[in-house]
């Protein structure tokens, strides 16, 4: 299976190289996005690795992405995420701790925390996104060495949802798959297909050869996995026809069919961690970490 591939960007027009990192377990793909120029990355939506069987979690992935930055004389200036994940775990806080850079996601969260804690039963928790080193508001804008990089604001999926616009790359996690697959759920708590409509719609707004790469792939018919796709591929093949369809015929799609999708195997343990910014629960007096699963709290989901 290909776990591994490279886009390489062009250092005159300010376009970055993009690495992409498979994860079998979770079908979620980690990024390493570089300046050419400068050398300066960002890393996106990193995986700690989590074992749902025995419960053991270790850190092979995010080391991948270290060991491969140090090979290509990278240096690490933001940890990013799209959104807190309902299927994988966030190895932001433990890339935080190796590197120094700092943590960011997008200041929505908070409306994510808010519903969570109400999940969880969790009163203590700090609602306010200070788990994070800063929160993007939407439109705002940032540097990774000289590349020039924006923020859109993608809820749907989740209130929580943005795009990162980096050069001619846009980075949208689970608002688009790749063209024979389509486009995200929108039942997770706080989701709207509504809202998942018109931010695929400002997705497909940006230039028609805008590198699009997607935070997971589910392999269909057997495939090998991929990742990059373009504005203009989706716009024209994308199976949900979000180049074509209405509004009202999008919703009508979309939520029928997430009402036959089960809720993914890990979305109460990983909630739990990424809402937190990728922290795990802080020890016992035993010195073990325990996760809390509220049980019935997500009616309505279909039964695999």
């Amino acid at each position: 299976m290909n776990t591994f591939a490279f886009s390489s960007g062009d250092r005159e027009a300010g376009w970055p190289d993009v690495a992409g990192f498979f994860d079998p377990r979770t079908f979620s793909i980690q990024y390493v996005v570089a300046d050419p120029a400068t050398r300066r990355c960002a890393i996106i939506d990193p995986v700690l690795d989590y074992d749902e069987q025995s419960g053991a979690t270790a850190t092979h992935h995010a080391d991948e992405l270290l060991a491969w930055i140090e090979r290509e004389g990278l240096e690490v200036e933001w940890i990013l995420d799209t959104h807190p994940h309902a299927d994988h775990f966030s190895a932001a806080r433990y890339l935080h701790d190796r590197t120094g850079a700092p943590t960011a996601i997008g200041r929505e969260v908070t409306r994510v925390q808010a519903l969570w804690k109400q999940i969880y039963n969790w009163p203590e928790l700090r609602d306010d996104g200070s788990q994070w080193d800063h929160l993007f508001a939407d439109g705002e804008n940032f540097r990774i060495g000289e590349l020039q990089a924006r923020v859109m604001h993608s809820p749907g999926h989740t209130p929580a949802s943005i795009t990162y616009v980096i050069g001619d790359a846009a980075f949208v996690h689970d608002t688009l798959f790749q063209p024979d697959f389509g486009t995200a759920r929108a039942d997770f708590p706080g989701g709207s297909a509504h809202q998942l409509w018109h931010s695929i719609q400002a997705i497909l707004a940006l230039p028609d050869e805008t590198r699009l790469f997607t935070g997971h792939d589910y392999l269909p018919d057997g495939r090998e996995p991929q990742w990059q796709s373009t504005v203009r591929e989706q716009r024209r093949y994308n199976r949900h026809r979000v180049g074509e369809c209405s509004e009202a015929e999008y919703v009508e799609m979309r939520e029928q069919r997430d009402r036959e999708l089960p809720m993914p195997k890990l979305i109460l343990p990983a909630l739990q961690v990424n809402i937190l910014g990728g922290r795990l629960p802080e020890p016992e007096d035993n010195g073990r970490r325990y996760l809390k699963i509220p049980l019935d709290a997500l009616e309505g989901a279909a039964w695999e």
